[in-house]
Order: C-alpha cells, then sequence, then structure tokens
C-alpha cells in the first residue's frame, strides 16, 4: 500500500495551491455565517445554564470534537466559567468519578452517535445534571437526550475531498467562544477578574501591575530640595541610577524635575560654572507626573508619548517615588 505521505508532490502550479487555501477559509467563513443566522433561544439558555452553574461545566467529546472540546473548557476557565475536560472513555472507565450532582455537561459530536459519549449520558442524567449538546445531526441520540441542542451542521467540510473535520470543528469552536462569552457578559466580567486568571502572562502583567510594584522610593528614590546646587543634584541623579531627581520645596512638595538632559543642555550653555547655579533656575517645571496606584500599562504610554526616560509618582503633590522606562520593559509591560 503506497501510503500518501510516501507518495511525489503534485506538481500544481502556485495560483491553482493559493486559490484551494482561499476556498477552504470562504467555506469556513460561510459554514459559520449561516451557523449564526439560525441559532436562537436555544444559545441563550445555554449560556444561562453556564452562568448559573453552582459546579464546574463539564466539557467532553472524542477525536477532533475532543480537542475542540479541550480549547472550549480552557476558554470558559479563562473566562472565570469554572470547567475541565473529560476524556469520553476515560469518563467510561473511572473518570466520571470527577462529576458532582452541580455540574453540567457539555458535549461535543458532530454525528451524535459516539458510542463513549452516549455512554456517559446515564450518569449524568442520575445526578440530574443538565446536559448541552454541540451536534450536527438534531435527529441523533445525543440530541434527543440532552436538555439544551446546539446545531453545528453544516453543508460540507471545507477541505477539498469534503471529509475531514474541517468546517464543522470550526463552527464547535466558534459556538463554544460565542457561548463562553456570553455567559461571562451574564457574570459581568471585568479586565481585573480576567487578569486574575492570568498572572503570569505579558496580558496579567498590563491588567495587574502598578507603578508602586515597580517605583523606587525611600533612599532609593532621588529627591534635591530646590534651594541645592546643580551639583548636588548631579550626585542624586547620578546615585540613583535614574537619570533624573525630583526637584522639592521646604515642604516636600514637588516643584520640578531636574534630568540628565537638563543638565548637557546647562553645559552647553554656561560650562561648568552652570554646576553652582540653584537647580530651582535649570530644573523643568511641570514635569509628568504618575499616581501610583495607576496601571505600570499607563505609565508605558506616558514615557512613550512624552519621550521621558522616568516618571515621578505623585501623592497629594508630594513624590513618594520614582520609576523608569526600563523598569517597565524588564517587568514585561509593553
Amino acid at each position: 500500500m503506497n501510503l500518501p505521505y510516501e507518495r511525489e508532490e503534485k506538481k500544481l502550479p502556485p495560483e491553482e495551491l493559493l486559490q484551494t487555501g482561499k476556498e477552504i477559509i470562504i467555506r469556513e467563513a460561510a459554514a459559520l455565517t449561516e451557523a449564526s443566522a439560525r441559532l436562537g433561544d436555544e444559545f441563550v439558555a445555554a449560556a444561562h445554564l453556564l452562568s448559573r452553574c453552582k459546579g464546574r461545566v463539564v466539557v467532553s467529546g472524542l477525536g477532533k470534537s475532543g480537542h475542540v472540546g479541550r480549547k472550549t473548557a480552557a476558554t470558559l476557565a479563562s473566562l472565570g466559567v469554572p470547567a475541565f475536560f473529560l476524556h469520553a472513555t476515560e469518563g467510561a472507565h473511572g473518570d466520571l468519578g470527577m462529576v458532582c450532582r452541580d455540574d453540567v455537561g457539555y458535549f461535543l459530536s458532530n454525528s451524535g452517535e459516539t458510542k463513549e459519549l452516549i455512554d456517559l449520558i446515564p450518569y449524568f442524567k442520575r445526578l440530574g445534571a443538565p446536559i448541552i449538546a454541540v451536534t450536527g445531526n438534531g435527529d441523533s441520540t445525543l440530541a434527543h437526550d440532552a436538555d439544551i441542542v446546539l446545531n453545528c451542521r453544516v453543508e460540507r467540510e471545507a477541505d477539498p475531498l469534503g471529509l475531514a473535520p474541517t468546517s464543522s470543528t470550526t463552527l464547535q469552536m466558534a459556538i463554544g467562544d460565542a457561548v463562553a462569552g456570553m455567559s461571562t457578559l451574564l457574570l459581568g466580567l471585568q479586565k481585573e477578574d480576567f487578569a486574575l486568571f492570568h498572572p503570569g502572562g505579558a496580558l496579567g502583567k498590563q491588567l495587574l501591575l502598578r507603578v508602586r510594584d515597580l517605583m523606587g522610593t525611600g533612599e532609593r528614590m532621588p529627591v534635591t530640595n530646590h534651594r541645592a546646587l546643580v551639583r548636588e543634584a548631579l550626585f542624586d541623579i547620578t546615585s540613583k541610577g535614574y537619570g533624573a531627581t525630583a526637584v522639592v520645596d521646604d515642604e516636600g512638595f514637588l516643584v520640578g524635575i531636574f534630568t540628565d538632559g537638563d543638565l548637557r543642555r546647562l553645559i552647553e550653555k554656561c560650562g561648568l560654572e552652570g554646576l553652582d547655579l540653584p537647580v530651582s533656575q535649570t530644573m523643568t517645571k511641570n514635569p509628568r507626573v504618575i499616581a501610583p496606584d495607576k496601571l505600570a500599562v499607563e505609565a508605558m504610554r506616558i514615557v512613550e508619548e512624552w519621550e521621558v526616560s522616568a516618571l515621578i509618582a505623585v501623592e497629594n503633590g508630594k513624590p513618594v517615588g520614582m520609576v523608569h522606562i526600563h523598569e517597565i520593559l524588564k517587568a514585561g509591560v509593553a
């Protein structure tokens, strides 16, 4: 037997090959459009069932539907709807012990007759756990036994032979995404909630990390009295590593910032004699500042927009910290 991967590659014009790829995407997009037009109240009912679930959403499937199910379970969990994937075969051999009375079943089978999945239904019925079926066959065993049926029927699969699960699995995945999104809308999910479930990635850092978490405070923060000479301010700039120092009045209120850029411009204009001038005469007044409880991503936006390297964190008019662009980037906020 000559298997496909053992055969010589067919000689096809690039245009023909590209057209085939485009047609596959077009067919899958058409399947999504057709499905969106026919889905109705059952879609709303499924979203309510998931949002009101007091247990977990138990997602199950086999084959390609199982792969989609894993993704759907992960999407639900990442959006705050507790969910896990139960392999249909493993479920029938002991893993059903993970299912509780307050759970909701979410079963995927294009044919609706996947034996391993059908075998799980009696246990869910015995517990009184409702089942949502995502199937392309409304007359199937799964559809008849489910509490809610979401129709994922497609006219044909998108691959050239019309055989491989392509349009059907794309639709299954889109239905899972849509129901998950609707459920989180009902639950009132906020960006801050989403960040709690994604603390390790860049997204979580953008939504959770605040200026207070990154800024230098106390002895690490460069602060110079407005009466000091430039040469004194120079020590504060270089010793703390921020390339700038916050300038304050006698009561500790911020009156300006003196940066290494200000120093260069002063030396170019006045030479070394400029080092003996009061820093209040050479500082930049009304500097860009930020509140310490603002998100670090907001600080990043400010330093990029105004082309500055450091920001002073201010509370009640007094500097309480300083954050440098390098610290923001090092934290993974970009």
